[in-house]
This record gives structure tokens, sequence and C-alpha cells, in this order.
């Protein structure tokens, strides 16, 4: 299981990594990717049992680009 949880924590940072090219890019269509990536990663760990980092969450990327 240790592999296992270790690749999901990985998957987890690589999209929160993903989604903040994405912002910086201003590239809507990379943002939702990696934010159904994210997102997937999440579920994954939850049905697993597997903990993720709390920094690790969903990112709502209309928040971070500054709209409402």
């Amino acid at each position: 299981m240790d592999d296992f949880a270790d690749a999901l924590r990985q998957r987890v940072r690589e999209a929160r990594a993903a989604i903040e090219v994405a912002l910086e890019a201003e590239d809507p269509y990379g943002v939702a990717v990696a934010q159904d990536d994210l997102d997937d990663a999440l579920r994954i760990a939850g049905a697993h049992g597997v903990d993720v980092d709390p920094d690790s969450g969903a990112v709502d990327p209309r928040a971070q680009a500054g709209e409402s």
C-alpha cells in the first residue's frame, strides 16, 4: 500500500503544480484538465483511505485567478 499511497500523493502534487502553471499561463483548458486530474486523484485517495497533504485539496481556479 505504501507504493500506491506514494504514487497517489505524487499525482496530487503534480496536478496541483499543473494547475499553477496553467493559471500563470492563463490557460483555462489546462486548468480544467489539471483540476479534473486532481479531483480524480483525491477521489481515489479518499476511497482507499490514503491521507494527502492538507494543502493538496481541490483548487477553485476562479478564486486563484481573482474572479468570482
